[in-house]
């Protein structure tokens, strides 16, 4: 029995110790002003081509680096918006197009688009699998970093971080064991795939990660895969990576204002999502430093 209660210290140590950080991080949130913003259209050059991404930066200094990995529905005001709020907290943020190899942003129309639509799906499965290819966004989170670096709006002294929603989640495990070094923090909403039966599953990348994690896991995608939380914490306790992993009782896609309504009405709700954001800044306030 002694050693089983050791067994569970050590699995959990990780993840507890940084959820009680980030507990109190948020506690003691103080309410500054939002910092006024310049939004800019860019491309970043990458090993696959060029990326037209949205910069957004606050009007003066220079800040800790940003990267969001948009959901599936891509590039667009709903994205920019995300971007906008986390640089008025003083961030220099880049929110690129995830299909920038087949398509302008943001690629997909959101109009009356449907999940359970075979067509709608047909348009929108090439689109994720462009990203999703092995070592792409790895390629992409490089050239990102970079570019984020080249610019005097970003402090390159401090760790960038990384948020992703639905899609984004994996992209954002992708891109923090790609660049350890340079990432000090990631955040997953409602992310699909982190756990999987491949051996490319994001979760199996935890010993090449250095960073901070936060996991925001949807209720419905809990009831799907209730192990995959447990199969996450004991991949970061072993790799001994600072992550809290959370439940929601928010439907997939909750942290979205324009998210398409499911089956069951709306799928946004709003005071999850502002706690998800509180979590967020935390993170951030914690090791972006």
């Amino acid at each position: 029995m002694a050693d089983e209660t050791n067994d569970l210290s050590r699995r959990d140590f990780v993840a507890l110790t940084v959820a009680a950080g980030l507990a109190a991080a948020t506690d003691n949130l103080v309410s500054a002003a939002e910092l006024p913003v310049q939004t800019a259209s860019v491309e970043v050059k990458t090993p696959d081509g060029v990326c037209d991404a949205t910069f957004i930066h606050p009007t003066t200094g220079s800040h800790s680096g940003v990267i969001i990995w948009p959901d599936a529905f891509g590039l667009r005001p709903a994205m920019v918006d995300i971007g906008k709020r986390i640089a008025a907290d003083g961030y220099s943020v880049l929110v690129p197009n995830p299909y920038y190899r087949m398509t302008k942003a943001p690629g997909i129309d959101m109009t009356n688009f449907s999940f359970q639509n075979q067509a709608d799906m047909a348009k929108l499965r090439p689109l994720m699998g462009s990203i999703n290819a092995p070592g792409t966004a790895e390629r992409d989170a490089v050239a990102f970093i970079a570019f984020l670096d080249a610019q005097k709006q970003v402090n390159a002294a401090k760790k960038v971080g990384t948020q992703g929603y639905c899609m984004g989640g994996p992209l954002v495990m992708r891109t923090v064991a790609a660049v350890p070094a340079r990432v000090g923090a990631g955040a997953s909403f409602h992310g699909g795939g982190l756990v999987t039966d491949q051996p490319t599953s994001p979760h199996l990348l935890a010993p090449k990660m250095k960073a901070r994690l936060y996991i925001g896991i949807a209720a419905n995608d809990d009831q799907r895969q209730p192990d995959a939380k447990d199969k996450l914490k004991e991949a970061f306790a072993a790799a001994k990576v600072p992550a809290e992993i959370e439940v929601y009782k928010s439907l997939h896609g909750w942290c979205v204002p324009d998210m398409p309504a499911g089956a069951d009405g709306p799928i946004y709700n709003k005071p999850d999502a502002e706690k998800a954001w509180a979590k967020l800044v935390a993170l951030y306030k914690a090791a972006l430093v």
